[in-house]
């Protein structure tokens, strides 16, 4: 049987490998692995938007290629608890309507985000503990134990007849985690005696160098950090999500003699998941902020969000300029340590936090002074050995920005891969002993805007995009039955360069010349006395200002 995709016709009898998000750039991974007319899906996460997506909180793969076939799907299966990788579940089950397979820990925080959209119940979760092996004919998924930033992150080793798949997730090389299990090194070389057709992996790190320092180290620096500044408030901006670094600043400050205090719901969260899954069960609860301000200063130190600029965060919070009811405020001599990488795209946003808090007198310390941060992700000689371990036929790098991609790649093929492939999401490759790309099925891009979810290229973005660059201006005319100027128009301008009285009265002097200026027929139809008016201010702002703003035009005609 063959499936027909937009005039690409997808044969059921073998195995193909589809990214539908995540194959380029990072965020929004959402794979799906075909065969035998059923599907399986692989993670399914959000991405964000920048500055040039005004009011857009999150980006999302376009389910469409696999909503259109959702009875097929036998299953959801998740590596790692990472927004990037789950968030965007609660937005898209609905197309997909399947059963979702997770590690505990994954699993705590996806009820946690269906509940807050009325789906907990309604989806079908199924918690899978690490190691275990799931049959979702014609697919058998094994959960191998990897490390990263987050607790449980897991390979996944899809078998089929047509053979063997290894889908990384994101991933390092660390046997002796201070939280979890570390990575399952015995297992992956087994699955390379067993030989593996394909390997899907990450590619975020791939240029990074070798390093051999490890998250028991970045505790050392922590503790010897917070020693240096006894009786002066702390506090350390992490990812919410790295459980093992909040365990490590909670040791750093327990050998100090402070307690702890969570800044941020993020952190909450993550805290409420970490302790229903054993992985804080010898850490007392931690402190609320209301908690902290009645303990001396100098006896807390404080985790909290916001290590990548985010405006509403608990950090920005410490940077106001003045105290705030009921909030804790960070002066002069006070310390903030940003345990975290700066995430490409984010330099500005972190910029602009880190002066706001240096103007307030508060001491910086960054990754730059200390080794307060150790990668979730791989580096160096991690990725060559993951190639010896594995052993594959087909490289499929995803996860990483086209240079990342590319130079993977060249690795690979560098390393003795056969064949390695740089895909684009969309694009559908057959997975055997001769691999070949069929062609594109339809993908996309999606943005959560407030409560809807719509197509990023809709006009409501255009035209906010617009605003952001150039401004609008708006222009009420009342005219006669024969299109005529009553009165004075009425003129407004937002975001555009100040406009002087004069340079009003010449636009103004130049709409209604424009008017007078057209024949009869015309004037009385408000469609050409509309697309008059507009193409007069284009006109003149463009040529005083530079500038083409989004333009309303009100037309009464009485």
């Amino acid at each position: 049987m063959e499936e027909n995709q937009d005039n690409i016709i997808i044969p059921s009898d073998n195995l193909v490998f589809v990214p539908l998000g995540g194959a380029t750039g990072v965020g929004m991974n959402f794979f799906a692995y075909g065969y035998q007319g059923k599907w399986l899906v692989v993670d399914c996460g959000v991405g964000f938007p920048g500055d040039g997506l005004p009011g857009v909180d999150v980006l999302l793969p376009n389910p469409k290629f696999l909503a259109d076939k959702k009875k097929d799907i036998v299953g959801l299966v998740i590596t790692h608890a990472h927004i990037d990788h789950i968030g965007g579940i609660q937005y898209l089950w609905q197309d997909l309507q399947c059963p979702i397979y997770a590690t505990p820990f994954a699993n705590e925080l996806l009820e946690d985000m269906l509940s807050q959209v009325g789906l907990l119940g309604r989806a079908d979760l199924h918690v899978v503990p690490q190691g275990s092996v799931i049959d979702l004919n014609p697919f058998e998924v094994e959960f191998i134990s990897m490390n990263h930033s987050v607790p449980e992150p897991n390979a996944l080793a899809i078998r089929t007849k047509e053979g063997l798949v290894v889908h990384t997730g994101d991933w390092k090389l660390n046997t002796d985690p201070i939280l979890g299990q570390g990575t399952d090194v015995a297992t992956l070389k087994e699955l390379g005696k067993e030989g593996v057709l394909a390997l899907v992996c990450d590619s975020t790190n791939v240029f990074g160098t070798q390093t051999n320092c490890t998250e028991a180290d970045v505790r050392e620096t922590l503790t010897n950090l917070v020693a240096e500044y006894p009786g002066r408030q702390i506090a350390v901006g992490c990812f919410a999500s790295n459980v093992a670094r909040v365990k490590s600043v909670y040791e750093a400050a327990v050998a100090n003699g402070r307690e702890v205090c969570l800044m941020g719901r993020s952190l909450w969260r993550i805290d409420a998941a970490a302790r229903a899954t054993g992985y804080f069960k010898d850490i007392p609860e931690f402190l609320s902020e209301k908690e902290a301000l009645e303990r001396p200063v100098g006896s807390v130190l404080y985790i909290c969000t916001g290590s990548q600029g985010e405006p509403h965060s608990a950090l920005n919070t410490l940077a106001a300029v003045t105290p705030q009811k009921n909030s804790v405020y960070f002066g002069p001599d006070d310390v903030v340590i940003f345990s975290s990488r700066v995430i490409p795209g984010n330099d500005k946003a972190i910029a602009l936090l880190q002066r706001k808090l240096k103007a307030k007198g508060v001491k910086i310390i960054t990754d730059k002074e200390a080794l307060v941060h150790v990668s979730g992700h791989y580096a160096g000689a991690d990725l060559e050995q993951m190639y010896q371990y594995l052993k594959p036929k087909i490289a499929l790098p995803v996860h990483g920005e086209a240079m990342e991609l590319t130079g993977h790649v060249d690795l690979a093929k560098k390393w003795g891969v056969p064949f390695a492939f740089a895909l684009e999401d969309g694009e559908v490759i057959v997975l055997d002993d001769e691999p070949q790309i069929l062609g594109e099925v339809p993908v996309g891009i999606l943005a959560v805007d407030g409560k809807r979810i719509i197509r990023l290229d809709a006009e409501v973005i255009r035209k906010r995009r617009k605003m952001m660059d150039d401004g609008s201006l708006v222009i009420t005319l009342v005219v006669d039955k024969q299109g005529f100027v009553l009165g004075e128009p009425q003129l407004s301008t937002f975001g555009l360069l100040d406009a002087t009285e004069e340079d009003k009265e010449k636009l103004l002097q130049r709409i209604k010349d424009s008017l007078v200026e057209l024949p009869d027929e015309q004037r009385i139809s408000n469609t050409q006395v509309d697309q008059t008016v507009r193409s007069v201010i284009r006109k003149f702002l463009n040529e005083f200002y530079g500038k083409k703003p989004l333009i309303d035009v009100h037309l009464i005609r009485i």
